[in-house]
């Protein structure tokens, strides 16, 4: 069976956050969830933009239920306020989806000093799960999907010693570390949701080749270098919609037949529909360990069932 759009069920009662929401594939999955009735926070870092997004939606989708809520992943004290915002506003939340990213940038710092890349795609989400994940608990099946990338096979491991690549810089080697460290993320918590038997769900998903501004945000940066052109063109000319593109974490997101530790990618390599595959590269404790280890000890924060 074909998964596309008019595959989503009605989601009447739902509450979904989606980080990155006024963007890219962000945008389209709050666009989808909220045509087919969930209510759904958009966090995002420029309050405007997010305004001007939530107005585009409104504009075709006027029932749409859509909340606003400030969110900087490259500042733990914007994600502890954005966090205490959405516990204080609902009782629970039935689908968390860490969704925002950014790619081969050049070396630069968050608030807090780590590495923008593995601080925003990974620490910046650890953090927010961290404090959320009491909500999703209180959900009937809560989900949490994260978004890693086919550039996890650009990284050998998760680096433990020096997880910011301090001396040892690379933009797209740091861009595949974050990625691997989401990867390791959402199988690692699947695991610890498991073991304590809780019905909560960890999915994975990537979108393929998608034609956002994420290519053209790297090319902007000067980070990638001429890879970051050849990726520009390429998304322009072969790749999906963000709209198709969003279509794997969506499905993650609602497919009544998913289950926690599932991965959902296009169909090809770098597009077509969303399909369900077993995680490609082999459990591993030890890197999960590791992960974990440097999540808490940077953020200071612990991922509590």
């Amino acid at each position: 069976m074909v998964f596309d759009a008019d595959s989503v069920p009605d989601l009447s009662g739902k509450v979904a956050l989606v980080t990155g929401g006024n963007n890219g594939l962000g945008f389209e999955c709050v666009k989808t969830l909220s045509a087919n009735g969930a209510h759904v926070i958009m966090a995002a870092r420029n309050p405007s933009k997010a305004r001007d997004a939530k107005s585009r939606i409104l504009e075709t989708q006027p029932d749409s239920s859509i909340d606003i809520v400030g969110l900087d992943l490259a500042s733990l004290s914007s994600i502890k306020i954005a966090a205490e915002k959405v516990t204080s506003d609902y009782e629970s939340l039935d689908i968390l989806m860490n969704n925002a990213g950014l790619m081969a940038l050049p070396e630069m710092k968050t608030e807090d000093g780590f590495e923008m890349q593995f601080g925003v795609n990974h620490l910046g989400h650890w953090a927010l799960t961290s404090q959320l994940l009491p909500l999703v608990l209180k959900a009937n099946k809560g989900r949490i999907v994260t978004t890693t990338s086919t550039a996890i096979y650009g990284a050998a491991r998760i680096r433990a010693n020096n997880p910011h690549m301090r001396g040892n810089y690379s933009a797209w080697g740091a861009y595949s570390h974050s990625k691997l460290a989401n990867y390791y993320f959402a199988i690692g918590l699947h695991h610890l949701l498991r073991s304590a038997g809780s019905s909560t769900m960890s999915l994975l998903a990537h979108p393929g080749l998608s034609h956002t501004s994420l290519q053209v945000n790297t090319v902007e940066q000067g980070g990638g270098g001429s890879l970051a052109e050849y990726f520009k063109d390429l998304a322009a000319k072969n790749g999906m919609s963000a709209a198709d593109g969003s279509l794997p974490q969506i499905r993650a997101a609602v497919d009544p037949r998913a289950k926690s530790g599932e991965f959902y990618t296009p169909r090809r390599p770098t597009k077509g529909d969303p399909v369900r595959r077993k995680p490609r590269r082999p459990f591993s404790s030890s890197q999960i360990k590791h992960l974990w280890n440097v999540s808490e000890a940077e953020t200071g924060l612990k991922i509590t069932i």
